[in-house]
């Protein structure tokens, strides 16, 4: 028998950490977060973790009550007294992961935001960080040197398909040329699971001093239900940009199957927009920055993804069925 498991989460994630931890069955672990006048705070276990496989669930986008600083900083600060305390092995289970979109040079001088996370994260000897749907696999994967594991929302996505566009003929389409990756990895998965062939487009984006360009559009869309999937929306420019020319290179309907709804300033215009019936996306990252309800966002649990990936890593078993890059 190996180590006990036990799971934790901190109170920023508090309500998605009991979701895993329903879906798993299991109690979350007892710990204490205190804060200072001065500012400054400490987090401690309060259950014996001494030779425990421990999993941390603490998602690092900023907001509604702390900022994306101070979450990482209580993540960092936990697992290194999880260590302290004698964990065998601590997992940081990130459900967004803060800074992961800086993770090359653009400009003379620039931080790789990216590698620096994972140092921090390193130093404090975290053993394993599993994420969901980083917006570039591969640096993810190379800015760390413990496992780093990167779970993608094609199996939440698959599963709304089969659920609701089972009779649809359908086309995936990526809004720019480095999400072609992960809109192949979806319309793979929607064809194995419909038997039948799913089109592909892709729009061309450029993106300059923050100002984004681009109209060509290729793909097999015309009479089809167009599917754009993306790592996350941020004020949806670039998703309203794509939604338009699905719609006119012939696509019937446009759905957006987004990870994470960050939804920034002018999100909602987007959501508005008649070019883009539905925005599906997960709860990694709660929608509390929209402030109007509206019929047109469809929100999908990520727990059971999450439990299902801590069972099989706490039990050695294999991830590839979970659409892992």
């Amino acid at each position: 028998m190996g180590p006990r498991r036990q799971l934790f989460a901190l109170a920023a994630t508090a309500a998605l950490g009991r979701a895993v931890a329903d879906a798993l069955r299991v109690p979350l672990g007892a710990h204490e977060e205190r804060g200072f006048e001065d500012g400054e705070h400490k987090v401690r276990p309060l259950d014996d973790v001494a030779d425990s496989d421990v999993y941390v669930v603490q998602s690092t986008h900023g907001g509604p009550d702390e900022s994306t600083n101070d979450k990482l900083v209580r993540l960092a600060f936990f697992i290194g007294a999880l260590k302290d305390a004698g964990a065998a092995r601590v997992t940081a289970v990130v459900p967004y992961l803060a800074y992961a979109r800086k993770d090359r040079r653009t400009k003379p001088n620039d931080p790789v935001t990216t590698r620096y996370v994972a140092q921090m994260l390193e130093s404090v000897g975290t053993d394993c960080v599993v994420t969901l749907e980083v917006h570039n696999p591969a640096a993810f994967e190379n800015a760390f040197r413990c496992r780093a594991i990167a779970l993608t929302g094609t199996p939440l996505f698959v599963d709304y398909a089969k659920a609701h566009l089972a009779k649809e003929d359908l086309a995936v389409v990526s809004p720019d040329a480095g999400g072609m990756k992960r809109a192949e990895l979806l319309r793979e998965a929607l064809e194995a699971a419909f038997g039948r062939p799913v089109g592909k487009g892709l729009a061309e984006k450029h993106r300059s001093a923050g100002v984004v360009s681009g109209d060509l559009f290729v793909g097999d869309v015309a009479d089809r239900t167009a599917l754009i999937v993306d790592d996350l929306i941020s004020t949806g420019g670039t998703l309203l940009r794509t939604a338009k020319s699905a719609r006119a290179a012939g696509a019937k309907r446009v759905l957006a199957l987004v990870t994470h709804g960050l939804f920034m300033a002018g999100s909602e215009d987007v959501l508005a927009d008649p070019a883009i019936e539905r925005v599906v996306v997960t709860d990694a990252v709660p929608s509390f920055r929209l402030q109007k309800p509206t019929d047109k966002l469809v929100t999908l649990p990520c727990a059971p993804l999450f439990a299902e990936a801590i069972r099989r890593l706490s039990e050695h078993r294999n991830l590839t069925d979970l659409f892992v890059f």
